[in-house]
């Protein structure tokens, strides 16, 4: 068995937040989100790292995060999400700016991935034993009968912001701790009493308990997860250049549903007690700055980070 290696995300702009925001820095000496996550993986036993990202930020990135993270003695790799990378006979509808979504991004990665691998967003803190459950599981599955996958799954009161809503995916799993299904929720806002999600813009909500699982997007997959997300991207593009070709985007919980309906795959879901950040918009960054910061001061990382 292959060691696994890490895939990082890092494609989209941050536009609530307005600004790159996977490289904005929340530690004393300069070091971003991404830096802690890097930092936490490799302690895991990660020794290689893929970096999704778009040919308009990879100069600000390589510099700004990549030759840090080349301190950490990790192989690094690129790849680059561009709204072009499509099937054949497909083209970007005008107007369409928005990227396709994080299984695209899988497949704008699919040449650097060629062993087990966890997935996570830049911009999101997910602490050291999430990293190290899924690289455990990683190094001791391979796929039999059926897929073997895993998440990291986070309390959705854990997860949201004081800020304004939030995308995440709800988590329904079996007695024996393994995902029966994940939805996406695009806008989920905390309220006074409670939280509640909207899919309509606003018009209506429903309420979600503060334990729900919810997916934070730190997933672990064998390459076969490459293979099946690019059998039925053309499906997806079919039904999303009618419904909403603008905006439409092809999502990891999608692909990962499908294949637990079609009993092709089955996903273990791990806990982690530690606790998530991220920044989602521009007030939340003292809340993460002041957590990073008592982290360190605890002895939890070194400052600075990469020496």
């Amino acid at each position: 068995m292959k060691k696994p290696i890490l895939v990082v995300m890092a494609a989209g702009m941050g536009s609530r937040y307005g600004g790159l925001k996977q490289i904005d820095p929340v530690g004393a000496n300069g070091e971003a989100i991404l830096d802690y996550s890097l930092f936490d993986a490799r302690r895991a036993g990660f020794e290689t790292v893929v970096f999704i990202i778009k040919h308009e930020i990879e100069d600000d990135f390589i510099s700004m995060v990549g030759k840090r993270v080349e301190k950490s003695g990790m192989e690094i790799r690129y790849a680059f999400q561009q709204l072009d990378i499509l099937p054949e006979g497909y083209s970007v509808p005008e107007g369409r700016v928005k990227p396709w979504g994080t299984s695209h991004a899988i497949l704008s990665a699919s040449k650097q991935i060629d062993a087990p691998f966890a997935v996570i967003n830049a911009d999101d803190y997910y602490g050291p034993e999430a990293f190290k459950v899924i690289f455990d599981y990683l190094s001791t599955h391979e796929d039999d009968a059926q897929y073997e996958y895993a998440m990291v799954g986070y309390q959705l009161q854990n997860t949201v912001t004081d800020n304004g809503h939030v995308a995440r995916g709800i988590c329904v799993t079996d007695a024996d701790g393994y995902l029966d299904s994940v939805t996406e929720r695009t806008r989920i806002e905390k309220y006074e009493g409670g939280i509640h999600f909207s899919t309509d813009d606003g018009e209506s909500w429903t309420d979600v308990p503060g334990d729900t699982t919810v997916s934070m997007n730190l997933w672990g997959f064998t390459p076969s997860f490459v293979g099946e997300a690019q059998s039925r991207f053309a499906a997806f593009l079919d039904k999303a250049l009618v419904e909403n070709p603008l905006k439409g985007e092809y999502f990891l919980p999608s692909v990962v549903s499908e294949l637990i309906a079609e009993n092709k795959a089955r996903v273990r879901v791990l806990t982690s007690s530690d606790k998530w950040y991220g920044v989602t918009y521009k007030a939340d960054k003292p809340v993460v700055m002041q957590a990073i910061a008592e982290k360190t001061a605890a002895g939890l990382y070194p400052a600075p980070l990469w020496k």
